[in-house]
């Protein structure tokens, strides 16, 4: 009688029978919000939950947008080979595990990211209200991707800004760089400041400026 018992504990409270927690260890950081943790000695992959990063370069036609790398190195520094808690929340149609990531310290990788400013919370799904204020409160302080004065959500990139056009019109008739227009400016010892450069990095594609590709443009004006 014990798993009928169990069963109506679940219907009662509405709990989905799929939901559990595991922990193992983190064998693979594909991208800040994509991890892989050994479970019964097999690698799944886990999505985080309720929040998106930006993303990585996935092959010629696929780049990665500003902060893609970034996001990652941070996650990679936290759990990276480490033994993290997964508190699974669903299964998404691509048959992912969706979870909140657990530290030693009881923090989430989840909430690290959108407080560092590498992550958007994911509003469709977010259900955590401190999510929200993590993302307010790096947004206010203009911590990481929130530096660029107009960041672009991952979803959109991943339908339209970046992924979804081909090509780019940055390199096409040139302009000069007033009101916020593209111009012929390449190099970092041409930009007056930080936003300039970001701007430049970031809506007119000049990859020359982030020579190391970690999404910072010119670390000598922005760093």
């Amino acid at each position: 009688m014990t798993w009928l018992a169990t069963l109506l504990l679940l219907l009662i409270t509405g709990l989905p029978c799929s939901a559990a927690s595991f922990t193992g260890k983190v064998v693979k950081v594909s991208d800040g919000d994509t991890i892989q943790v050994l479970k019964d000695g097999k690698a799944v992959k886990i999505r985080l939950a309720e929040i998106d990063c930006p993303e990585t370069s996935h092959g010629k036609n696929k780049p990665g947008q500003p902060y893609g790398k970034a996001a990652k190195r941070f996650a990679l520094d936290l759990v990276g080979g480490n033994t993290v808690r997964i508190d699974v929340v669903t299964k998404d149609r691509y048959g992912r595990t969706v979870g909140k990531v657990v530290l030693d310290d009881g923090s989430t990788l989840n909430k690290r990211l959108v407080q560092a400013g590498l992550a958007w919370v994911y509003r469709q799904y977010a259900k955590d209200p401190a999510l929200i204020d993590l993302e307010v409160e790096a947004k206010a302080a203009k911590r990481g991707l929130w530096s660029d004065p107009n960041p672009v959500p991952p979803w959109e990139w991943r339908h339209g800004a970046g992924w979804g056009k081909k090509g780019s019109s940055s390199k096409a008739n040139p302009i000069p760089a007033t009101n916020g227009q593209c111009g012929q400016k390449r190099y970092c010892n041409e930009m007056s400041n930080c936003e300039e450069a970001i701007f430049f990095l970031t809506q007119c594609g000049v990859s020359s400026l982030d020579s190391d590709k970690d999404g910072v443009p010119c670390e000598s004006l922005c760093r």
